[in-house]
């Protein structure tokens, strides 16, 4: 289950559990209000998009979505960048369940705290033949 975010935590990591949340309640719409105009994300599934073009499609190809978070890192080099590292169990429309080890790296504008970018890293082997083309 997804934790509070705690006032104490650094902006760059409260937004990061801001953004577990709202991935985890099926929400594109507080995702896409944590992304700057221009945001993208690259997916191993879907590639490079738009952050507008990839959540709705997360949440119409979703049923269910539970998060278990290891951990959230900020960079220590002084990157305005975080990583949160999860287990995500994903139920898609069709009923069928796929469950993975995931890191998301987000890279935010310095200026603004928006997300600008999303990489997703996770091993695509045990899931693509079951997600496969599932997103709308």
């Amino acid at each position: 289950m997804m934790q509070q975010s705690s006032h104490r935590e650094s902006p760059l990591k409260a937004a990061v559990h801001d953004y577990l949340a709202a991935l985890e309640a099926g929400d594109a719409d507080r995702l896409l209000a944590l992304f700057s105009a221009n945001g993208w994300v690259q997916s191993p599934l879907l590639g490079r998009v738009s952050a507008r073009e990839f959540f709705p499609k997360v949440v119409a190809a979703s049923s269910a979505t539970r998060l278990s978070v290891h951990d959230v890192l900020v960079s220590a080099e002084g990157h305005p960048r975080a990583v949160g590292y999860f287990l995500y169990e994903w139920w898609l429309r069709d009923g069928s369940k796929v469950s993975f080890e995931c890191a998301d790296v987000f890279n935010f504008n310095p200026s603004t705290g928006k997300i600008e970018s999303l990489i997703i890293l996770y091993d695509t082997h045990p899931i693509r033949a079951l997600v496969g083309d599932k997103y709308a």
